[in-house]
């Protein structure tokens, strides 16, 4: 029969049939175990991450002291609210004392009537839910409260130790804050059923409130009050570390003439006052009236408008604006040593300096190895040489901006630029069998010298090839499964064949099965599903390309594992990667920070750490809110194939990470393990170093008067090689500062006046692991030396009629300029500026060095096609020897490029000449004659004496050396034009490669 339908017809409505019941019922049952195994599924693979790297400990120790917190606050507030609850309705009045305003509400009564226990335990749970939450929240400052370490400082003003406001006074505040809104949620729902029940009434003759209602409700503001009195005796300490903005700081912390001399006797006198009225509030309930305890609380009202605001504005206008130098400068020398102590710049040594605008090769003798080490390779433009001539497979990439660290011992130790080939899965055909299982990694580091660069203006690599071979590195496992671009998951093991490489020489993949022995097993079904619904990736429940002993790995970038391992650690935005003992590690550098260090003024990290290379590194140091507290006290690694997290105590002496420690024991190793084949690698963190420049932009006047004109200004200069109009980033150098007995590898900046172009000062700090490691030293150029900054530097060499003519004929053929770092040195009494300049032609996919700026003093320019032949314009023949050009390699990405060798001081520069090979070795065309080998061997000692006293600066011994090299490259000629077996050109080294020996 048709259903029927029309105009005039209605459906029965009636309760859902008994099936529909039941399916609803089973849909939502459904629906809760499904939200259940979510949450269950973060939990459970949290936990499986956190053992399998190690680190249980942390997330135990977070997790029980989340749950502590919110079972204790949770259960106090629900039973401190439930209790009032309660106490209110015992106290209400009989139905016959209600008024009828009162009565009206009967029938609210009624309905709640039968549900009055069950809305009592609802309401205090729901409170109490939300407080323990809340309370959860604060791990971090009970763990530093129960764990904390004494500074051994104490602050100008009260002489407490500094760990009271870094470690106590928060968690006081939290506790106050908690008993703050206890009592005003108590006050609140309690006044609600007082009224409900009679208690209170809004309208009509009589009394407002019942004796019950009265004496209930006195005792609250009682509490409240008395509360108030705490929290104005904690603010006294609090004036410690209050922030404003004064004489241009915007985190001016600590006190000043009208804190300490209005502002803490009106905190102190309220207190009293407090107390006062707080004691009238609980005599209430004997009196009876609530006059006296009103007349109190207004009184205290009064007081704190008067004492507290009106009486401070006074003092500051009619004491201290008259006469403010002489006020605030005692104050002002405050916050200058407590800022200098807690950023750890005040060991920092600032000279004054002259710069010479002239020079001759006996001021330029000491200074040879920082002429010697120029940085001509930028690590910021040269990526795009390492994608284009080591990429190799698609799959692969290098990051943005490359890293700088040293390689080699003794006189052979050089800056290196290295860059990891990482995956890139945008080089593959997307799909989850790919994404997943097959292209799982990256492969090998390629390397290049930082101060060389060939004859085509590409750098000369140590290291390269694909898998990667050289003599900068020896042998070391190239599978990088941890890295910088490595953001997905990876299912590896089992019996998972994943792709390393393809071999054109055996038309296949190399292929491989990891077996570093980190990740996650998935043999647990639950482990899988728990997984699946992790990565919202349903066919990681039942696909079978996961077979027996497959394990995923994920969390793989260097940053992130060391942020989940130790999340009370701020981490560097720039991790770099070192080979060490046959592994490829990624040093990451942990920082300790408080908001907490009394007088110290505050500074937001991200602001002070962000440059003009802050976009290609894509991060940016950066915590909540504000600190005014920093060390740089751990070092941590992470296994670029085994994914193994180590964190090493570097600062022995800061009590923060000495907290912490305490916190999590275990987790940090001593600094006596680090190995000692990593100590040479480690350097001054670029992100520690922009916080400390940008703090001594002003806290380099140590004197408060002079601070307070606020006439030595400095700041760091915009980045005139860039277009993003951010600060110039420090760069690492190898330098000899005028003070140093040597050149060490270091951390430059320049610093300018506030709004000036010239050079008020040169920065550098010592990156060399050692005694003098992260020694701060500050050249103050003096008022009349005239020293050009950054920026009037570029300008200068901008505006040369011959330099504006050489770079219109590099731009022809809309041929880009890109300009390299501009370093600047201080060299021979004065300061040397070095700019590489690149040149990406049309269609070309990298640039090449084509020039380098060179400006020394004030008007000398040169801008030639090498940096020796610039230095030579500069200072004429007496220019110690630089590190010679490097012929161009026989393949592009065939491995290290051969270097010419060096020119005798004051000689010109001599044709390419092929540094010596192995002399032992036989090269693919056949064997080494014994003349040939000999003469090779002479070579490669006199090549290396030439290097050892070309790095010290003996001429002489320089000169033999390279006497000894042409006698014996001359014997080398004679002996190959006599072994037939020995193919024509230079001698190649094994492998095929030329020599990088240079």
């Amino acid at each position: 029969m048709p259903e029927r339908s029309g105009p005039g017809f209605r459906r029965r409505v009636g309760p859902p049939s008994r099936r529909a019941r039941v399916a609803l019922l089973t849909l939502g049952v459904l629906a809760v175990l499904f939200l259940l195994f979510v949450m269950f599924a973060g939990f459970w693979t949290d936990w499986l991450w956190f053992r399998s790297v190690h680190y249980g400990s942390v997330f135990t120790t977070q997790l029980w002291t989340k749950i502590g917190l919110f079972a204790v606050f949770g259960l106090l507030m629900a039973v401190i609210v439930g209790l009032n609850i309660w106490l209110a309705h015992r106290l209400r009045p009989p139905l016959s004392a209600m008024s009828v305003e009162q009565q009206s509400l009967d029938r609210y009564r009624t309905g709640l009537a039968p549900f009055k226990r069950w809305a009592l335990i609802g309401v205090s749970l729901v409170i109490g839910l939300v407080a323990g939450a809340a309370a959860s929240g604060q791990w971090r400052t009970w763990l530093m409260w129960t764990n904390a370490t004494p500074f051994g400082e104490k602050d100008a003003q009260f002489g407490m130790d500094v760990s009271f406001y870094a470690f106590d006074l928060p968690f006081y505040e939290f506790v106050l804050g908690f008993a703050f809104s206890a009592v005003i949620v108590s006050l609140l729902t309690s006044a609600l059923v007082h009224y409900l029940y009679g208690g209170l009434r809004l309208q009509g003759p009589g009394r407002r409130a019942s004796a019950g209602a009265q004496g209930h409700l006195a005792v609250l503001l009682g509490v409240f009050v008395l509360l108030k009195a705490v929290a104005y005796w904690l603010d006294r300490y609090a004036l410690a570390v209050k922030t404003g903005t004064y004489k241009g700081v915007g985190g001016w912390t600590g006190l000043r003439y009208v804190d300490a001399n209005a502002f803490l006797p009106a905190k102190t006198i309220l207190f009293f006052v407090a107390i006062i009225c707080a004691v009238l509030f609980f005599l209430t309930p004997v009196r009876r009236t609530w006059a006296p305890a009103l007349i109190g609380l207004g009184l205290m009202v009064l007081s704190a408008v008067l004492i507290g605001g009106l009486y401070p504005a006074i003092v500051q206008q009619f004491q201290v604006k008259p006469n403010e130098q002489a006020k605030e400068t005692p104050y002002i020398q405050k916050n200058i040593d407590a800022t200098r102590q807690a950023y750890g710049i005040a060991d920092s040594q600032v000279a004054p300096y002259s710069p010479q605008g002239t020079t001759n090769g006996d001021a330029l003798k000491p200074d040879a190895q920082t002429i010697a080490d120029v940085r001509l390779v930028d690590p910021n433009v040269v990526s795009p040489v390492f994608q284009t001539l080591e990429q190799q497979r698609n799959y692969y990439a290098f990051p943005n901006t490359l890293d700088v660290d040293r390689y080699g011992s003794g006189s052979g130790k050089q800056d290196t630029v290295i860059g990891l080939r990482e995956l890139d899965l945008n080089g593959v055909q997307r799909n989850w069998i790919n994404d997943h299982f097959k292209y799982t990694h990256g492969y090998g580091a390629v390397v290049a010298k930082g101060n060389q660069v060939d004859t085509t203006g590409q750098p000369v690599l140590t290291e390269s090839g694909l898998p990667t071979t050289g003599t900068a590195l020896g042998p070391y496992e190239q599978r990088i499964y941890y890295g910088e671009k490595t953001s997905t998951y990876s299912i590896v093991g089992g019996s998972n064949k994943e792709i390393d490489y393809y071999d054109s020489k055996k038309g296949a993949n190399e292929e491989n099965t990891y077996d570093g022995g980190s990740g996650v097993s998935l043999d647990n079904p639950l482990t899988r599903a728990a997984y699946a619904v992790r990565f919202a990736e349903p066919q990681i429940l039942y696909s079978g390309a996961i077979t027996d002993g497959a394990k995923v790995i994920y969390n793989r970038t260097p940053k992130e594992r060391v942020e989940k391992v130790a999340p009370w650690l701020s981490i560097d935005a720039d991790p770099y990667p070192v080979v060490v003992d046959g592994r490829v590690k990624w040093v990451v550098d942990g920082y300790t920070t408080s908001d907490g260090y009394p007088f110290s003024s505050k500074t937001t990290l991200g602001t002070a750490t962000k440059d003009s290379l802050t976009n290609q590194r894509g991060e940016l140091l950066a915590v909540a809110g504000q600190v005014n507290y920093i060390r740089n006290s751990v070092k941590a690694t992470v296994d670029a194939y085994t994914g193994e997290v180590t964190l090493y105590q570097w600062d022995e002496k800061d009590p923060v990470l000495k907290t912490w420690m305490k916190a999590f024991p275990g987790t940090v190793e001593p600094k006596a393990e680090i190995p000692a084949s990593l100590v040479p690698h480690l350097r001054y963190p670029q992100d520690m170093f922009k916080v400390q420049r940008d703090l001594l932009g002003q806290y380099h006047v140590t004197d408060s008067n002079t601070f307070f004109n606020g006439t030595d200004i400095w700041q760091v200069p915009v980045d005139p090689t860039s277009n993003t109009k951010q600060v110039q980033p420090p760069y690492y150098v190898t330098v000899r500062m005028p003070d140093a007995a040597k050149a060490s590898f270091s951390l430059t900046s320049t610093l300018v006046p506030a709004d000036r172009p010239n050079l008020a000062a040169f920065m550098a700090v010592n990156s060399d692991p050692g005694e003098d490691y992260g020694k701060i030293r500050v050249l103050k150029m003096t008022g009349e030396s005239g020293a050009p900054g950054p920026g009037v530097v570029q300008s200068k060499f901008n505006s040369r009629k011959d330099v504006a003519q050489q770079i219109t004929l590099l731009q022809g053929g809309d041929s880009v300029l890109e300009y390299g770092n501009l370093l600047t040195l201080p060299v021979g009494g004065g300061l040397l500026n070095v700019e590489p300049v690149y040149v990406r032609g049309r269609g070309a996919k990298y640039p090449t060095m084509q020039k380098v700026l060179a400006v020394y003093g004030d008007d000398n320019v040169a801008f030639e096609d090498s940096l020796e032949a610039a230095l030579k314009k500069l200072f004429g023949d007496g220019t110690p020897p630089v590190t010679p050009v490097a012929p161009a390699a026989s393949s592009q990405g065939s491995g290290a490029t051969t270097p010419t060798t060096p020119t005798t001081p004051g000689t010109p520069t001599s044709p390419a000449t092929p540094a010596p090979t192995s002399p032992t070795t036989p090269t693919p065309g056949g064997t080494i004659s014994p003349d040939l080998a000999k003469a090779l061997s002479d070579a490669e000692k006199a090549y290396n004496d030439s290097q050892t006293a070309f790095k010290n600066g003996d001429w002489v011994a320089y000169g033999t050396a390279q006497k000894a090299l042409g006698e014996a490259l001359k014997a080398a000629e004679a002996a190959r034009g006599g072994s037939a077996q020995t193919p024509s050109g230079p001698p190649p080294t094994p492998g095929g490669s030329p020599s990088p020996h240079a």
